[in-house]
């Protein structure tokens, strides 16, 4: 923080350069803080969302039942959202949702941007909404506040550290790229090994990810954003939720992999 000053001059000497600094860390603390309110928005749409479709999904009634998925009865609704093609679907369209605001965030007006993110956050939600077929709903909402109690460790490391986390980039996206490769080869070897090593790795890639994603939009908004503010810093700010929603779902998923109770 204190390079922000270093070619400011006053005729009160360095005074004028800790106010400037001062306002720049105020905003740094309100960018950072819509980020996470949209964040926890957009966490919040996706649990609503699948709670919303198991609940809708799956019925007490085997009489009026329209399927069976081990000891859990489906309605005809459940049945097209986790039996029927239909969930393909539902599965890969969040992957779009993320090309559309990734490549074209710079092009948005921030209340489309906004909008877009909260829709994408209701597809998750409906693309995860199976994990309540497949493991306890205890050990879901336990990983839950671990995943949570963990990110908030990281992201808060992220943000504190003076350690320069710049190099940790490349060496991130060659391990999230190895995952996604493993992860489509154990679709067709179906390996519980390599599924429990992808498990693993993924855990401490995401981990990295959070504080690296957390310092890089810190040093964003320092060296940037704090002096163009309006749309940018806005359009930036649900970029960077969008983000460490990603990491916070990844982390979540990984672990209840791991920790998670079958039901």
């Amino acid at each position: 923080m204190s390079d922000l000053d270093r070619n400011y001059t006053s005729p009160f000497g360095r005074a004028a350069g800790r106010v400037d600094t001062a306002a720049v860390d105020a905003g740094l603390r309100a960018y950072m803080l819509r980020i996470y309110n949209y964040m926890a928005i957009g966490l919040a749409i996706t649990g609503l969302a699948a709670l919303g479709v198991y609940m809708a999904a799956v019925t007490g009634d085997a009489s009026g039942a329209a399927a069976k998925v081990g000891n859990t009865y489906l309605t005809s609704f459940g049945v097209a959202m986790f039996v029927s093609p239909l969930k393909w679907v539902f599965m890969l369209a969040p992957l779009a949702m993320v090309f559309v605001i990734s490549f074209g965030i710079n092009r948005l007006k921030p209340a489309t941007a906004q909008m877009l993110f909260w829709a994408f956050s209701a597809l998750m939600g409906i693309s995860l909404s199976s994990i309540f077929l497949v493991y306890t709903h205890t050990s879901i909402v336990r990983v839950f506040f671990i995943t949570a109690a963990a990110f908030g460790a990281l992201s808060l490391y992220g943000y504190t550290t003076k350690r320069d986390m710049t190099g940790m980039g490349s060496f991130l996206m060659m391990g999230l790229f190895g995952i996604i490769i493993a992860s489509l080869v154990n679709i067709f070897i179906a390996s519980s090994m390599l599924q429990f090593v992808v498990s693993v790795i993924g855990v401490l890639v995401f981990a990295g990810l959070t504080a690296w994603d957390t310092q890089r939009l810190k040093n964003d908004y320092i060296y940037g954003y704090a002096s163009q503010g309006g749309d940018v810093a806005e359009r930036a700010a649900i970029s960077g939720a969008l983000s460490l929603y990603l990491n916070f779902i990844n982390l979540f998923t990984l672990l209840l992999q791991l920790l998670g109770q079958r039901d």
